[in-house]
């Protein structure tokens, strides 16, 4: 089994399951259209969520800030960690970014106590926050590439 060493977030939007079907009737440049306005959305997230764990009571977070990056998918993700190195110990960044998130009760060293699956980091915090405007500017952006595709169909041919 491959070992995970990096997590990729998104945001969870209702009704993406049928808007991505009918982006597949569409021509590929309408799904490179909406890759190119999601990729608008993960960047502003993504630097929303740097900014928060570069400014958390957690070292930790301050250690796997530079690794969050956007994705170029249809739906607005971002990427967190990877194997890089860092920190004085040279750990992976995958190793440290579960614990600054939600906290350990093994470990005093990410600053908070576990409490269960509630996350109290920066990345679930500031994506959990943005997620509703973040999956209304998504629709937006969707609506109007399926519009922009489709303006010749209506009015019927033939």
């Amino acid at each position: 089994m491959a070992k995970q060493t990096a997590l990729k977030m998104s945001v969870r939007l209702e009704g993406a399951r049928e808007t991505l079907a009918a982006f597949n009737k569409l021509p590929k440049d309408a799904s490179k259209q909406l890759r190119e306005r999601s990729l608008k959305l993960a960047t502003v997230l993504a630097d929303r969520i740097k900014a928060a764990a570069e400014s958390d009571v957690s070292p930790q977070a301050k250690l796997w800030a530079p690794t969050v990056r956007p994705v170029r998918d249809r739906t607005p993700s971002i990427r967190i960690g990877g194997t890089r190195k860092v920190g004085r110990r040279r750990v992976p960044v995958w190793g440290i970014l579960f614990g600054s998130e939600f906290g350990s009760n093994q470990y005093r060293q990410f600053g908070k106590p576990h409490h269960g699956q509630e996350p109290l980091g920066p990345a679930f915090g500031v994506a959990h926050r943005n997620a509703d405007d973040i999956a209304r500017e998504w629709h937006a952006a969707a609506d109007e590439v399926i519009a922009q595709f489709t303006a010749g169909d209506i009015g019927g041919e033939g």
